[in-house]
């Protein structure tokens, strides 16, 4: 189940309004990582989640009521724990990613996506693993 979490205090206008165009970056980036291997969208789309909180709640119900990134954003509140499953797609996706950058890109900078998804694989593989994928969220 979902921890309740105590509300956060008030946060004047100017603040909500930096949080929120903080998540929106996010998810447009994120959505980005669709597309481009190297981008990675899970932690960008919890990026965009903790900003929306502090930002603005109508937001982040929003985001949570899509059926495509809910999912992951209140796995991740309830359990912070990827499914293995993920993450050895995620390691996957990066791996040909980072190939693929590194053939096409000058050899000057061919280095910098692989230390990218070196840093994220390393983080991902320290992150608590789920073993399971419940069996609603292997549905298309």
């Amino acid at each position: 189940m979902h921890r309740q979490t105590t509300p956060l205090p008030a946060r004047p206008l100017w603040q909500r309004v930096l949080w929120t165009i903080a998540a929106i970056i996010s998810l447009v980036v994120g959505f980005v990582g669709l597309f481009i291997p190297v981008v990675p969208t899970v932690p960008l789309v919890l990026l965009a989640a903790f900003c929306m909180s502090r930002g603005c709640e109508r937001c982040e119900r929003w985001l949570l009521a899509r059926p495509q990134l809910g999912p992951i954003v209140r796995d991740w509140r309830d359990h912070h724990a990827v499914p293995l499953r993920v993450k050895q797609l995620v390691w996957a996706t990066m791996t040909v990613g980072s190939v693929l950058a590194a053939l096409a890109l000058p050899v000057q900078v061919s280095w910098l996506p692989v230390l990218a998804c070196a840093v994220a694989a390393v983080w991902l593989w320290r992150l608590p693993t789920r073993a399971e994928v419940p069996a609603a969220r292997l549905k298309p």
